[in-house]
């Protein structure tokens, strides 16, 4: 059973934070590139589970039997095997020239005078396919920096518009880690959180293009990579049957076939090779798959001593002294949690892992639905994440691109465009009780 609401019991959460940014400061300040995934996130959270057993006034035997019966949470085991699922999909579909076809398929429509925001669609479309912002930036840098010089285009914008599109998909994605750990915490379909996210993204998007089209690119025309445009095919295939709201391990496991599928049929894919890419698509899950384990560990431990029930309380008094209706003090206080997560911990995936149980709560109690608490859970880590000088995504392009990371993440101007989106649908959204009621009416 559980305790009542403890301060105490988020000093486990706090040690990790600690260590995890503590760690990613120092690497900084030293010059080690991609200074925040230096500790790995799996060995961070060992100290804050040694505590958090330490902690817990139960016995020995019943401390470890909490913590293993977070590890095997069936929603936790669930997103794990998903992760797998999705890990094996994207180095299969990338093996066999899966990522230079999406690259050449946008390419090949690009006008010149279109050129940002035909990158910014491009980046978008391969990370909702691919489900990862990072392999859509290593996929697109090489093409995006020479196009960049040819054209004589400001290259930390040229940086951020990546960035930004990459974002779009990584929030969209099916197969993205953020999505799956946002639905599987929220208790919400797949298709369900897709279709509410693009309510917000969609707009947004509209409005970056329209931005973006105020540059002035030249008539450079862009060169795009040789590659079979068919190989592209399995990842619209996974997009549209998610979408269509087929299970998420049929989606994947009829990805992964189709793509070796049409491997085989095109470039001589063979089935040694595909057996070992989908080993490789396992382990390229690792760090995600033992931290989400983890994570389910010690916030059981956490939520055993009244810690979850401590920050819930905590971002509701808040929130309550802001907003009147109970839906929109339930939205802002999951945007405001997760915004905040992500700055500690700049790590989007884990920002939700981190936060999502209580974002379920706040939004059991503003009575949301578990659609639009994943959306925004995965939206506002997604909004950090891309906007953040020490986040993966700025430190990649500054690299690529040579620039400093600071460059590239005030450039992002979908990122800041999404999140004004969002927090204007949640103040200008029509009370539930309100719609409810002309419903009524109306019959």
């Amino acid at each position: 059973m559980s305790e009542a609401a403890s301060a105490r019991a988020l000093l486990p959460l706090g040690v990790f934070l600690a260590l995890f940014l503590g760690a990613g400061i120092y690497f900084q300040s030293a010059g080690v590139e991609m200074a925040f995934y230096q500790l790995a996130s799996p060995v961070a959270i060992l100290p804050a589970i040694i505590l958090a057993v330490l902690l817990s006034r139960q016995a020995f035997e019943e401390r470890i039997n909490t913590f293993v019966a977070g590890v095997g949470d069936r929603n936790i085991v669930t997103m794990c095997m998903i992760y797998l699922l999705a890990g094996a999909f994207s180095t299969v579909a990338a093996a066999t020239g899966g990522v230079d076809a999406m690259v050449a398929l946008g390419l090949h429509v690009i006008p010149a005078s279109f050129l940002l925001p035909g990158l910014f669609i491009i980046a978008a479309v391969i990370s909702t396919a691919m489900g990862t912002s990072m392999g859509t930036l290593a996929a697109l840098a090489p093409v995006a920096l020479g196009l960049g010089q040819a054209a004589d285009i400001d290259l930390a914008l040229l940086a951020g518009v990546l960035v930004s599109g990459s974002m779009f998909g990584d929030n969209l994605s099916i197969i993205s880690d953020t999505t799956i750990a946002a639905t599987r915490t929220q208790g919400c379909n797949m298709s369900d959180k897709f279709k509410a996210n693009l309510k917000i993204a969609l707009p947004a998007a509209a409005l970056t293009i329209i931005w973006l089209l105020t540059y002035d690119t030249g008539n450079v025309p862009p060169k795009a990579p040789d590659a079979n445009l068919w190989l592209s095919l399995p990842y619209f295939f996974i997009i549209v049957l998610a979408v269509m709201g087929l299970n998420v391990f049929a989606v994947l496991s009829l990805g992964i076939a189709l793509a070796a599928g049409f491997g085989m049929f095109t470039v001589d894919y063979e089935w040694v090779q595909f057996s070992q890419d989908i080993y490789k698509g396992f382990t390229s899950m690792q760090e995600i798959f033992l931290l989400s384990l983890l994570i389910g560990g010690l916030s059981a431990l956490i939520r055993q001593q009244g810690g979850l029930k401590f920050l819930a309380d905590s971002v509701t008094k808040v929130t309550k002294r802001l907003f009147k209706h109970p839906q929109q003090r339930a939205a802002f206080g999951v945007a405001g949690l997760t915004g905040l997560t992500n700055f500690a911990v700049a790590n989007n995936t884990v920002t939700i892992l981190l936060s999502g149980e209580v974002s379920k709560k706040l939004a059991e109690q503003g009575n949301l639905a578990p659609r639009q608490s994943a959306s925004l859970l995965d939206i506002f880590a997604c909004v950090v994440q891309g906007a953040l000088p020490y986040g993966a995504q700025a430190l990649l392009m500054g690299a690529s691109f040579g620039l400093s990371p600071l460059q590239v993440s005030l450039h992002t101007g979908y990122c800041f465009i999404l999140a004004g989106v969002a927090l204007a649908m949640i103040l200008w959204r029509k009370p539930l009780e309100a719609r409810e009621a002309a419903a009524t009416s109306t019959l």
